[in-house]
């Protein structure tokens, strides 16, 4: 049997095109979530703190507290927020013990 020659069709190739880089924006690194909580409970240690001095400084002062020392532990980027929380905790605490230890109640009274 006689052999038919073949052809194989080459395709030319495409000319390389050059990839021109632009340069990109990089992101910024958003804050990992336990940074964020740390940061909202430093500021609520402060609001409570704050709060507690005028109204249920029995509930408010101890919570400003644990929130504070929570925000502290956890690494929180508002420091400063976390200590005044701190602060304004133990000054509930310490207006709770003047109030109890003068009038004998654990309220604010004004007037007669």
């Amino acid at each position: 049997m006689p052999t038919t020659p073949t052809t194989t069709l080459t395709k030319h190739p495409e000319p390389r095109r050059q990839l021109q880089l632009q340069p990109q924006s990089q992101p910024q690194p958003e804050k990992p979530p336990a940074r964020r909580e740390a940061d909202g409970m430093a500021v609520a240690s402060f609001v409570l703190g704050l709060v507690g001095l005028l109204i249920f400084n029995i509930v408010l002062g101890p919570l400003a507290l644990a929130l504070a020392g929570l925000a502290l532990l956890r690494g929180t980027n508002r420091r400063g927020r976390a200590a005044l929380g701190l602060t304004l905790g133990a000054a509930d605490l310490i207006v709770l013990a003047a109030l109890a230890t003068t009038d004998h109640t654990l309220s604010w009274s004004f007037g007669p």
